[in-house]
C-alpha cells in the first residue's frame, strides 16, 4: 500500500511539472531561424506564423535568416540547438526531403535531429519568364530552347525549381543551365532585370510580379491549377504527363525538446493558419494551400518524400559532393 501511494505521489509530480512546463513555456523569446535569404517564400511564412506565435505565448519571436548551402547552414543550427522548443526552423522541402537525396553526407539528420510541429503550406511551381523572352507558352519555350541552351534561376542546387528545371529539360530533351542563387528571391530579381531569361518561382514571391506585368506567366507546376491565376494551366495539362513539382513550408523544432513545447507549438501554428489575415496573406495572396498537419503526419510526410525526391534525383544524375 505504501508503494502504491509513493507511485501515486511520483505520478502526481510529474502531472504537476508537466502542467507547470505547458503553462510557462515558452520562458523566453523564441529563435525562428530561416535557412534562406529575407524577402523570400519562406522569410514571409516565418514572419507571418512567427508574429502569430509571438501573440499567443506573449513572447518576442526573432527572426533569424542564415541563408547559404543549399539551407544547410540555417538548418543544421536548429540541429544543435538546446532542445528546449526555444528554436524553430522554417522547414521545406530542400533541406528536409531533398538535401539527403543530393549530398553524400550531410550534417544533420533530417528525422534523428528534428521533432516536428506542423506543415503549415503545399504550393507548387510557377514557370515564368522575362517578358522579354520569345515564347507565349510551354511548347515555344521548348521549341525555342531547342535552338539555344536557356539558362533558368534556381533557389540552390538541388532546389525544388532546379529539380523542376532538370525535369522539363529531361521531359522534352532539351538543354537548360541552372542558376544557383541564395534564395529564390534574388534569382526573381534576375528574372525581372534580365539577366536570366526564366524560372520555375514560388507563387507567393512571383504573383505580385505577373500583376504588374514584371514577367509573364507560362504553367503550373502543382497538382491543380491555382484560384489566382485561373487562366495558368499545370504542366500536367499541357500534355507533360507526370510532372508534378511541389513543396512545402513548416514549423520544426530540435529533437528531444518537451512534448508539451511542441504539443503548445502545434497547437498555436494551427490555430494562426486558420486565422482570417494569415490566409489573406499566405493563401489568398501567397497561392499556397495551407495544411496544419499533426506533428506525427508531418514527420511521415518528411519520411515518404525523402525516398520520393532520392528516385527523381538520382535519375537527374544530379550530385552535389
Amino acid at each position: 500500500m505504501h508503494d502504491v501511494k509513493q507511485w501515486v505521489c511520483v505520478i502526481a509530480l510529474f502531472a504537476g511539472a508537466s502542467s507547470a512546463l505547458a503553462q510557462t513555456y515558452p520562458t523566453r523569446p523564441i529563435r525562428f531561424v530561416v535557412p534562406y535569404a529575407a524577402g523570400g517564400s519562406g522569410d514571409i511564412f516565418a514572419r507571418v506564423i512567427g508574429a502569430k506565435l509571438g501573440e499567443a505565448f506573449n513572447q518576442q519571436v526573432v527572426i533569424d535568416n542564415r541563408p547559404g548551402a543549399n539551407a544547410i547552414i540555417g538548418t543544421d543550427l536548429v540541429a544543435k540547438a538546446p532542445p528546449d522548443g526555444h528554436t524553430l526552423v522554417m522547414a521545406n522541402s530542400a533541406p528536409f526531403v531533398v538535401n539527403p537525396g543530393l549530398y553524400k553526407k550531410l550534417p544533420y539528420d533530417p528525422v534523428r535531429d528534428f521533432a516536428p510541429v506542423s506543415q503549415g503550406t503545399y504550393y507548387g511551381y510557377v514557370l515564368i519568364v522575362n517578358p522579354s523572352v520569345a515564347a507565349k507558352n510551354v511548347q515555344e519555350l521548348v521549341a525555342l530552347a531547342k535552338t539555344k541552351p536557356l539558362s533558368y534561376g534556381t533557389a540552390g542546387a538541388g532546389s525544388a525549381n532546379h529539380l523542376a528545371g532538370e525535369f522539363l529539360a529531361s521531359m522534352t530533351s532539351i538543354k537548360m543551365t541552372p542558376v544557383p542563387y541564395k534564395g529564390s528571391v534574388i534569382a526573381l530579381g534576375d528574372v525581372i532585370g534580365g539577366q536570366i531569361p526564366m524560372m520555375f518561382d514560388t507563387p507567393i514571391t512571383t504573383l505580385p510580379q505577373l500583376k504588374a506585368g514584371k514577367v509573364r506567366a507560362l504553367a503550373f507546376s502543382g497538382k491543380r491549377r491555382m484560384a489566382q491565376i485561373p487562366d495558368v494551366a499545370t504542366m500536367e495539362e499541357l500534355g507533360y504527363k507526370g510532372f508534378e513539382v511541389s513543396s512545402w513550408q513548416g514549423v520544426i523544432t530540435t529533437a528531444g525538446s518537451p512534448k508539451v513545447a511542441i504539443d503548445r507549438l502545434h497547437v498555436e501554428t494551427v490555430k494562426a493558419l486558420k486565422m482570417p489575415d494569415v490566409i489573406e496573406r499566405l493563401a489568398t495572396q501567397g497561392g499556397n494551400e495551407l495544411v496544419g498537419s499533426s506533428p506525427a503526419e508531418y514527420a511521415q510526410l518528411i519520411k515518404d518524400e525523402i525516398s520520393k525526391y532520392a528516385k527523381i534525383i538520382q535519375q537527374a544524375g544530379i550530385r552535389i559532393e
